[in-house]
């Protein structure tokens, strides 16, 4: 990594993508901002702005006013999730970077959890809600939830990993294992968690799945027939990128 990216004074950098979120990044934000200003270290929120058509930025922009610690990027057109954590994660400065859905079903308060286990040596850690101890306080349908199972099951065998929960919106990082998964993904939408996870067994990181309390948001963006299509797709493009050297 470029020297001229480091930034010792940021500790913790937090990645939220944002599309069309002006009815929940309030509370979120405000929630996120609280739990920070709480801690000892040090801190940055990175709002990903992927092309809303609301008012968005506008709110993100009333409650960090006089707030150093957030930041504002915003995509010229809607990328993807993945798109959107891509260009907060190779712009944020933190020694240990995460990312977090904008309604946080996933409580802001577990990231210690997960930080405290890179602090201790693990390159990746994610959160799960297939771990015994996972505490699931409101369930998706349970179409999602069977569809969910089947898409992990998919991943695992098209791409030889072993992970319980691809998809929950909770995953931390150290900095240069960060900036080279992030820089090498190719795929911007639902595939990236897969992409991700992939080149890290490849790259040889190390992953710890750690069970986090969780709670389902109606409000989801989730498309479920497009995004299983689309993702299972994605699957298949890991590979044949793979196969093409396209990751470096």
């Amino acid at each position: 990594m470029a020297e001229g990216l480091r930034t010792d004074s940021i500790y913790l950098s937090l990645i939220i993508p944002a599309y069309n979120e002006e009815l929940r990044i309030a509370g979120s934000l405000k929630r996120v901002l609280e739990f920070l200003e709480a801690q000892s270290y040090s801190s940055e929120v990175i709002i990903v702005d992927d092309g809303s058509q609301d008012r968005t930025v506008e709110v993100v922009r009333k409650i960090s006013q006089g707030k150093d610690r957030v930041k504002i990027l915003q995509n010229g057109k809607n990328l993807g999730k993945g798109g959107a954590v891509q260009s907060g994660m190779l712009q944020a400065k933190g020694e240990y970077l995460f990312f977090s859905d904008a309604d946080l079903s996933v409580p802001i308060e577990m990231i210690g959890r997960l930080l405290t286990k890179l602090e201790k040596g693990s390159d990746i850690v994610i959160g799960s809600r297939a771990k015994p101890e996972a505490v699931v306080e409101i369930h998706q349908p349970f179409y999602r939830e069977f569809m969910g199972r089947i898409f992990t099951r998919l991943s695992n065998w098209i791409l030889g990993l072993s992970v319980s929960d691809f998809t929950c919106g909770f995953k931390g990082f150290r900095r240069e294992v960060a900036r080279d998964l992030f820089s090498r993904q190719r795929l911007k939408n639902w595939s990236f968690d897969s992409e991700t996870l992939y080149l890290s067994q490849v790259k040889g990181y190390r992953i710890l799945e750690i069970p986090v309390t969780w709670c389902n948001d109606r409000a989801t963006k989730v498309r479920l027939w497009r995004d299983i299509i689309t993702s299972f797709l994605g699957l298949l493009r890991i590979r044949l990128n793979h196969y093409l050297g396209r990751y470096g």
